[in-house]
C-alpha cells in the first residue's frame, strides 16, 4: 500500500518503516498516526517479515515531535481523545510481537522520543538528540513519555528530562539508558539492518516469546514473570521451530524456522 506519510520497504526478512515529512522534520500528525497504525497491523501478520526498523527521512530528524499546529486549537477533551490514540498506536508498534528497531537518525523530541521509546530497541546516530520539551510548551506529554521514560532511564533521571524540558546528546542518552547504541551518522542504517538481520536468523516464535515474556512480565513480581517465563517456554517447547532447533544443534548443522 502506498503512504502519504511514510515509506515501507520490504527486503527478505524486515521492512523499513521511514517516517516521510521531511520538510517539517517528520512531526507526527494525525495521518501519519493513521498510517502508523496500518502499516504495523499489516506488518504484525507478515510472517516473511522478521524484524521491523523504523527511522525518519533526511538528516535533521527522527521525528521532532507532534504537529503543533494541531494541538494550538485541542480542548481538553480533544486532547485526551488524541493523547489515547497517540497511546494507542504507539501500543501496538511495542506489541507487534516482532522486534521493532529505531534508527534514531537526529532529533528525537516530544512524540518522536516517545515514539522511539516504544520500539524494542533503540540505536542512535552520535548526531541525534533526544528530550520531552512539553514543559516549554504548556504541555505534559501525552503519548507515554511519562510512563516509559522512568521505566528506561530511572525516575530520577527522567524527572530531570520531563522537568526541565532539555535535550541530551546521544552519548548522554546512551549513558543514562535511553538508547542503546550510538554510531557514527553514516552507520546507523547498515547497523540497524545488520541487527535485523541477526535477530532474524532466530527462530520466529522464540523472538516473540522473549519479547512477550519481558513485556508482560516487566512490571509483574517476581514469581508472577517467573510463571509467566514457564508457561512461554512450555508453549515453545510444543513447536516444530524447537523440534528442528535442537535437532539441528544435535546434527551439527544450521536450522531452517517456518515459524510454526
Amino acid at each position: 500500500m502506498a503512504y502519504e506519510t511514510l515509506l515501507v520497504e520490504r527486503s527478505d526478512v524486515y521492512a523499513v518503516v521511514t517516517l516521510n515529512r521531511p520538510k517539517v522534520m517528520n512531526a507526527l500528525n494525525r495521518a501519519l498516526f493513521a498510517e502508523l497504525d496500518d502499516a504495523f497491523t499489516a506488518l504484525a501478520a507478515d510472517r516473511e517479515m522478521r524484524a521491523v526498523i523504523l527511522t525518519g527521512s533526511g538528516e535533521k530528524a527522527f521525528a521532532a515531535g507532534a504537529d503543533i499546529s494541531e494541538l494550538a486549537s485541542l480542548s481538553a477533551a480533544e486532547g485526551q481523545q488524541q493523547a489515547r490514540r497517540g497511546q494507542a498506536v504507539f501500543r501496538r508498534i511495542e506489541t507487534c510481537g516482532k522486534p521493532v528497531i529505531a534508527a534514531i537518525n537526529g532529533f528525537a523530541l516530544g512524540g518522536g522520543c516517545e515514539l522511539a521509546m516504544a520500539c524494542t530497541i533503540r540505536i542512535a546516530s552520535d548526531r541525534a538528540r533526544l528530550g520531552q520539551p512539553e514543559v516549554k510548551l504548556g504541555l505534559v506529554p501525552g503519548y507515554g513519555g511519562t510512563q516509559r521514560l522512568p521505566r528506561l532511564v530511572g525516575k530520577g533521571a527522567a524527572m530531570k528530562l520531563l522537568l526541565t524540558g532539555d535535550m541530551v546528546g546521544a552519548e548522554e542518552a546512551f549513558r543514562i539508558g535511553l538508547v542503546d547504541e550510538v554510531v557514527p551518522a553514516e552507520a546507523l542504517m547498515p547497523r540497524a539492518e545488520t541487527l535485523a538481520r541477526g535477530i532474524a536468523q532466530q527462530a520466529p516464535l522464540a523472538v516473540a516469546g522473549c519479547i512477550q515474556a519481558v513485556e508482560g512480565g516487566y512490571d509483574l513480581p517476581l514469581d508472577s514473570g517467573l510463571e509467566l517465563e514457564a508457561s512461554l517456554f512450555g508453549l515453545a517447547c510444543a513447536t516444530e521451530d524447537k523440534a528442528e532447533g535442537t535437532k539441528a544443534f544435535l546434527e551439527k548443522r544450521a536450522p531452517v524456522w517456518h515459524g510454526r
